[in-house]
């Protein structure tokens, strides 16, 4: 079984560059697939878009581990979403030595943050990516 994280977003391919930075992921490549159901009538031209990292489906961007032990994941538009709020969230665990250093690293990338608590023992910062959706780092 594989497993697959989905996240909700109002623009799926400015995020997926955050993600895919953020985790060390790949960005997936659609073009062949978007470009055979454009070709076959199955999916109209508005429903594409041309990126640095090919042609793709409007609403969606993928990214993936490139050594294939993590989650693939998966950011699709969903229009009227609560702002900042995603049904769910990531925690990414680094380790209290470089919990300090993984947080600026994301803040350059874009993200900013939250706020950081300790009141699960754990010392974790919550930060914010470009969308406003919060994830942690412990």
């Amino acid at each position: 079984m594989e497993i697959q994280i989905t996240l909700d977003c109002d623009e799926p391919h400015e995020l997926v560059a955050f993600w895919s930075t953020a985790l060390g992921y790949e960005i997936e490549d659609h073009t062949a697939v978007v470009e055979g159901l454009v070709a076959t009538g199955r999916l109209p031209e508005q429903a594409v878009v041309h990126t640095d990292h090919g042609t793709g489906f409007a609403d969606l961007a993928a990214c993936r581990d490139p050594e294939g032990r993590r989650p693939r994941m998966l950011l699709q538009r969903e229009p009227g979403r609560p702002p900042g709020k995603l049904r769910q969230h990531l925690d990414l665990q680094v380790g209290a030595e470089r919990a300090d250093h993984e947080v600026a690293r994301l803040v350059a990338l874009g993200a900013t943050v939250a706020w950081t608590s300790a009141d699960r023992g754990v010392a974790t910062t919550t930060l914010r990516d470009p969308e406003g959706n919060e994830f942690c780092v412990s």
